[in-house]
């Protein structure tokens, strides 16, 4: 049985850095009280070990009195991040610097008179993060079938929550435009993601059967999975080498394992290595 990687599993650039910042916080904290806001990133495996080297994942400002709290890789609300220098607490800003910039360009559009569009799951801390910044009239819109129902504006300023997919973004993009006098559109699609979903589905169509790694809680990881099985229904999104399935390799020649942005590389290989036993013990 063949194994094929995609070459861009794993960690993009805004987790590597967010998690290189709270491990370094972690290595000199001390004494002091050191948190994140939040999950640090969407993968329970790598909270446990901050955890373990002493920084504790917190969801309220209000439990936090003093000490140092690590903004997530999402970011965090602007009320959020006003208490916690309201509180003085000493703030290392993990947030990616792609949402930071989505963000800004909410803020600008909506100081500039825009009713703003964000295209994203209206659950999610990036998005919570991106329309609090919008001062006016703001609209969570996760697919064309709900911009459809949107009034007409103005002036629409549209930006995405940058684990989307370029084909929502521009569908949602064509509802709105015969809606608004003026309409401004900002690409806030992260390039790891578009890379990633672009390579996975290269690799779905030439393999029988496609392993998702990463957290359940993983927005990018699970959109992967979707566009895997879209393309091969034999596809199983998973966060660690224990929930792998025997059954699932019968008849499977050729299987293609890929990871979302906020999994580490050593849960990648142990999945890896363990496909590996399973496909000696097939060959035994």
């Amino acid at each position: 049985m063949e194994i094929i990687l995609a070459k861009q599993a794993g960690f993009c650039f805004g987790v590597k850095r967010a998690i290189q910042m709270a491990f370094d916080e972690a290595e000199k904290k001390g004494n002091v009280t050191t948190c994140t806001l939040g999950p640090i990133i969407h993968s329970p495996q790598v909270v446990k070990r901050l955890e373990e080297a002493g920084v504790e994942a917190v969801n309220d400002l209000k439990k936090i009195n003093d000490g140092t709290v690590i903004i997530r890789s999402h970011g965090v609300t602007e009320a959020e991040l006003e208490e916690a220098v309201d509180k003085k607490l000493t703030i290392v800003d993990a947030t990616c610097p792609f949402v930071k910039k989505a963000q800004e360009y909410v803020k600008s559009l909506s100081e500039d008179g825009y009713d703003v569009v964000v295209v994203g799951d209206a659950d999610h801390p990036e998005v919570e993060g991106l329309v609090s910044y919008a001062k006016g009239k703001v609209y969570i819109i996760a697919s064309a079938e709900e911009a459809a129902h949107l009034k007409n504006m103005k002036k629409i300023g549209i930006v995405a929550q940058t684990t989307q997919s370029m084909e929502n973004l521009k569908s949602v993009v064509a509802e709105c435009l015969p809606k608004g006098s003026e309409t401004r559109v900002f690409d806030t699609i992260c390039d790891a993601t578009a890379i990633r979903q672009k390579e996975a589905r290269i690799l779905a169509e030439q393999v029988d059967c496609m392993i998702v790694i990463g957290g359940y809680n993983s927005a990018n990881t699970k959109r992967l999975a979707e566009v895997c099985k879209e393309l091969q229904p034999n596809t199983y999104h998973i966060e660690y080498a224990g929930q792998l399935d025997v059954n699932w390799f019968m008849n499977v020649k050729r299987v293609g394992v890929t990871a979302g942005a906020s999994t580490p590389k050593w849960l990648i290989d142990e999945v890896f290595k363990r496909i590996q036993r399973i496909a000696k013990n097939k060959k035994d």
